[in-house]
């Protein structure tokens, strides 16, 4: 018996070390970009093949200190702006995190957010939302969470309440401001440690993917409404509109706006989605309506006659200019701009219900030129 000890223990530090070498290089990436002020491990930053076993200690204290100081919000704009982290990265930081014994919320969420995010990659664009079923989740996660039995309890049926609530919905604000994404959380919360269930990990990343493509949709139209409100503005002779509700200034030129809006669309349809300007979206499109609204009772921001045609074809160009390449140029155009400051908070999430806006009591125009 004890001959066989050493047998068995050593394929155990093998694969500790085999893993930490693996996510060793996402997680100093991670650390450089968001500055987080941690020691480097020798033995992971050697390399080496056959550590010592202190050096598999120090690899593991290592990870966990990153895991302590790195925030879900991080990681979830990490992994959606990053080309460092493929498939077997994914995996291998879901194996990473569902082997831990600690099972906070922010574990939780990071979970949660990893199997959404894996599955999302893999699954086909052109995949209709009723083939998404649970069989067809379990199939994606097989990789990750192996045969699962697919007896579903009867608790996790809200999750679809939820999602017919989110379809409801006609605009990013509603979706965001009228409950429905305070349900999900709240389910999820109240699963307590039956989160970690396999049938359960697969019903929660089922109803994230859905949650998130209704949500791209949402945000999809209201660019499209934006964008059609700006056209229409723009054949009245309004150059300029008050943004200042959207954190932008009260003379706002409606060209820039396209510029931005362009830019946007080409993120959310690259399903770009932590630290979006989830706010000013919103405010923007009420913003625009406040100036269709006030121009249709001339009271407009006095512009030219028509637009010029130059203007025209300068911001067409633009958006073209912008398509050609999606995720670079869309950071470019917004990154310093439009991203909101960092919060850790759920996906989708916007901090609190907008306030009806004064124009006369905001003393925050903005200096966004």
């Amino acid at each position: 018996m004890t001959s066989s000890q050493p047998q068995s223990s050593a394929p155990d530090m093998a694969a500790i070390w085999t893993s930490a070498r693996r996510l060793h290089p996402i997680y100093a990436e991670m650390a450089r970009e968001f500055a987080i002020d941690l020691p480097t491990c020798p033995a992971l930053e050697a390399g080496e093949d056959t550590p010592e076993s202190e050096s598999v200690e120090q690899a593991q204290q290592w990870l966990n200190a990153m895991d302590e100081r790195l925030q879900v919000h991080q990681l979830r704009q990490f992994l959606q702006t990053s080309s460092v982290v493929d498939a077997a990265g994914l995996i291998a930081l879901l194996q990473h995190f569902l082997a831990k014994a600690a099972r906070t919320d922010a574990m939780r969420d990071k979970i949660d957010f990893l199997l959404v995010q894996y599955f999302s990659q893999s699954a086909p664009s052109d995949l209709d939302d009723n083939g998404v079923d649970l069989a067809y989740v379990a199939q994606g996660l097989e990789p990750i969470l192996g045969k699962v039995e697919l007896k579903s309890p009867v608790w996790l049926n809200a999750l679809d309440r939820v999602v017919d609530s989110a379809r409801r919905c006609r605009s990013l604000d509603e979706l965001l401001h009228g409950g429905v994404l305070e349900q999900g959380r709240k389910a999820k919360a109240q699963a307590g440690d039956l989160f970690y269930l396999p049938v359960a990990l697969i019903a929660f990343t089922r109803f994230g993917y859905l949650m998130r493509r209704v949500f791209f949709r949402l945000m999809l139209a209201d660019l499209n409404n934006i964008l059609d409100g700006l056209t229409e503005l723009e054949e009245k002779g309004v150059e300029t509109i008050d943004c200042r509700r959207a954190q932008f200034s009260a003379q706002e030129p409606i060209l820039r706006l396209r510029m931005i809006c362009q830019s946007w669309k080409v993120m959310f349809q690259a399903e770009y989605s932590s630290g979006q300007p989830l706010r000013m979206l919103v405010d923007l499109r009420a913003s625009v309506e406040a100036a269709l609204g006030s121009s249709a009772k001339g009271k407009g921001v006095a512009g030219s006659a028509s637009a010029p045609a130059a203007r025209r074809a300068a911001s067409a160009g633009a958006a073209a200019s912008m398509s050609t390449n999606a995720h670079e140029k869309a950071a470019a155009e917004t990154g310093s701009e439009v991203t909101m400051p960092d919060s850790d908070t759920a996906e989708f999430e916007v901090a609190a219900a907008a306030p009806d806006w004064n124009p006369d009591a905001d003393s925050h125009p903005g200096a966004k030129k």
